[in-house]
């Protein structure tokens, strides 16, 4: 993903406060990015030239974090997703942060989360089946320093997919 230059610190600081203009630009990027300035400002209902100014300011204010294909995993040939609760030894700042990066340079990794309860990470990995996982975690995951246990699932079937909330639909 692309990301714009302002969005990873901007993220951490508090979110912007974002009117129902707003709102309306980012539900209408959110469901096609690749919208012309032009279709965007009819659709949602304003000239050009000031679309054009709040997308800057979406973008500089992190709320726009940037833009993306979505991609059929079935196309591109690893149509099967499996989760992977995974426990590590020791939780010093230093584990978390190398972990953290070995994850990240994993290529069948498509999301990896720091979370609370029973296990460290949840880790959302592509695979083209049973074989390929299982070369994923002799080859790759296994291979991080640090991991205790881990523990995984495999999805059936995708109920709902997507890659941000509408903002039009929250209250």
């Amino acid at each position: 993903m692309r990301q714009n230059k302002h969005s990873e610190n901007q993220a951490n600081d508090r979110a912007p406060a974002l009117d129902r203009m707003d709102r309306k630009i980012l539900s209408a990027l959110r469901a096609d990015g690749r919208l012309t300035m032009s279709e965007l400002a009819e659709k949602v209902g304003l000239s050009q030239s000031p679309c054009w100014t709040r997308v800057k300011r979406l973008e500089a204010c992190g709320a726009i974090e940037g833009y993306v294909a979505v991609l059929d995993h079935k196309i591109i040939g690893v149509p099967n997703v499996v989760f992977v609760e995974v426990t590590l030894d020791r939780h010093d700042e230093k584990v978390l942060e190398q972990f953290g990066q070995a994850l990240a340079e994993i290529p069948e990794i498509i999301e990896a989360h720091l979370v609370t309860g029973d296990y460290d990470y949840l880790v959302k990995v592509a695979v083209a089946g049973t074989e390929h996982y299982e070369r994923f975690l002799r080859e790759s995951l296994y291979r991080i320093p640090g991991i205790r246990h881990s523990r995984s699932t495999f999805a059936l079937r995708s109920l709902k997919r997507a890659v941000s909330v509408d903002p039009m639909l929250l209250r």
